[in-house]
């Protein structure tokens, strides 16, 4: 440091001899203010259904065996590499060496064992807990060595594994996650100042490779235009998930920003109730889905960014099958459907979490409802609000939402889910799914339930929810894509 001082002193020497001025080297810019729409209920992905945990957390503090990458595909993580049993009931994982939790504490093979069995327990409280049930042990083999058996093949288990809801914990930490959480990372948590903003600071002792930036504060600004106006000042660096898409335009003519459009796993739906009167009939659901004008929705309430779909799967996907057209826009049809299930004047409440797509959508579906002869009570709710009476309590006719969890069409065949469905022909084809491994069969066996769902008219299938996102034009490393619920910062950069 001294040798540095001299130098630059002799620099500045000959500088001021020769009439220049001295102007010291800008610092790189080392921390990123992003912007979110929701803030998260906690901080703890094993304990929640929401998506703004994973938004925050996912990559970021916690890790799991496997990880979703930037284009979907699922990648080592905590584990370094796998073995299966010809027969697929066993996996064997082995570990990445030098880990260690952010309180100091060594990551091993009991950790894994812990946290699977605290995942698949009869108490969990995992939203996702349908990922674990097929595990019939854990076993510790050595320290950097897990041996996972299941109680029957799985063609899903290594992409169930990169979910946020299968993330690594430590026994010793994990009750206190949701206020405090602790993961392996490459970011460990600072801060949560309710209702304002989540700090995340550089882990300086991860095992991978080191991450760029020394601090990511996660902004809640709900209100589209105010988001709109963080932008503009330059209070927000990024907004991954930017709520007013008529704003893009906007930031796409100003040379500041980069306006980011790409995909996401976002099946946005009109639930219904399926076991709710006169829900729980099908000429009345079909009848709703043929009252909804989908691209009338699009252009309405998300500015012509979404793609009209006809069943729970993403468009981008393989094994996507287009049956848009069995669900058309045709009130007539509507009319005549409410006709013969004998229902009219016909009131049902619809109740509508915060997101643009939810409010400004719910209000086109209300319009479109309303030409048919049904009449919508609207009830506006926070997203705590809508997780405990709507996703929870049941209590509901009606609700738009988009589903954003990964190749999630296995929620249509579980037994007490939200729109409760839970068809036993529906179920067989995702018991059937999961036992089997190859990848043509499994491939029918998707397209078969996306065909049953659509036939049951389960829900309208609306659109897949466009990823539009806003950063700083220097702003390096964000993920275009969504493939899961992540802002993953550890790619982040700022350009030199």
């Amino acid at each position: 440091m001294k040798i540095y001082a001299l130098a630059m002193s002799s620099v500045a020497v000959i500088a001021l001899a020769s009439g220049l001025a001295v102007i010291p080297a800008a610092a790189a810019k080392m921390d990123v203010t992003v912007g979110m729409q929701l803030e998260p209920p906690n901080l703890d992905p094993t304990g929640g259904a929401a998506a703004a945990i994973d938004e925050v957390v996912y990559a970021n503090v916690f890790e799991g065996l496997t990880r979703f990458g930037p284009d979907g595909a699922v990648l080592p993580d905590l584990a370094q590499s796998w073995e299966i049993s010809e027969d697929g009931l066993v996996y064997i994982f082995k570990l990445q060496s030098g880990v260690t939790f952010h309180d100091g504490s060594t990551f091993d093979a009991e950790d894994v064992k812990f946290s699977l069995d605290r995942a698949r327990a009869d108490e969990s409280t995992n939203a996702q807990k349908a990922l674990f049930a097929g595990i019939a042990s854990v076993d510790v083999v050595d320290p950097m060595t897990v041996k996972v058996t299941l109680s029957k093949p799985n063609g899903s288990f290594l992409f169930n594994m990169a979910w946020g809801d299968a993330i690594m914990v430590a026994p010793e930490t994990a009750a206190d996650n949701a206020t405090n959480p602790v993961g392996t990372g490459p970011f460990r948590f600072s801060e949560w100042v309710k209702g304002d903003h989540v700090d995340l600071v550089r882990n300086p002792n991860y095992w991978g490779a080191a991450v760029s930036l020394d601090k990511v504060t996660f902004k809640f600004i709900s209100d589209p235009t105010a988001a709109f106006a963080a932008m503009m000042a330059g209070d927000l660096d990024a907004y991954p998930n930017f709520p007013a898409p008529e704003n893009l335009t906007q930031f796409e003519a100003d040379p500041r920003f980069q306006v980011l459009i790409g995909s996401t796993e976002g099946e946005t739906i009109l639930a219904m109730n399926n076991k709710k009167p006169p829900l729980d009939n099908i000429k009345v659901r079909e009848a709703i889905s043929h009252a909804i004008d989908r691209q009338a929705i699009i252009d309405g309430a998300m500015f012509g960014y979404g793609t009209p779909i006809g069943t729970h799967f993403a468009p981008h996907n393989p094994a996507y099958v287009d049956l848009t057209a069995q669900s058309a826009f045709d009130p007539d049809k509507s009319r005549a459907l409410l006709a013969d299930a004998g229902v009219k004047d016909l009131t049902l409440s619809l109740k509508l979490p915060p997101p643009s797509y939810a409010r400004r959508g719910g209000e086109i579906i209300a319009a479109q409802l309303r030409d048919i002869g049904i009449t919508t009570e609207i009830t506006n709710v926070e997203w705590a609000q809508w997780l405990s009476d709507v996703f929870k309590a049941k209590n509901f006719d009606l609700t738009v939402i988009s589903h954003t969890e990964p190749l999630d069409i296995n929620i249509y065949a579980r037994d007490d889910y939200y729109f409760q469905y839970a068809d036993p022909d529906f179920k067989a084809i995702m018991a059937e799914l999961d036992n089997s491994t190859d990848p043509a069969r499994r491939t029918e066996l998707l397209q078969a339930a996306q065909k049953k769902i659509a036939d049951d008219y389960v829900n309208v299938y609306l659109f897949e929810l466009a990823k539009a996102g806003v950063a700083d034009a220097k702003l390096k490393g964000l993920w275009l894509n969504s493939p899961t619920q992540a802002t993953d910062m550890t790619g982040v950069h700022w350009e030199e």
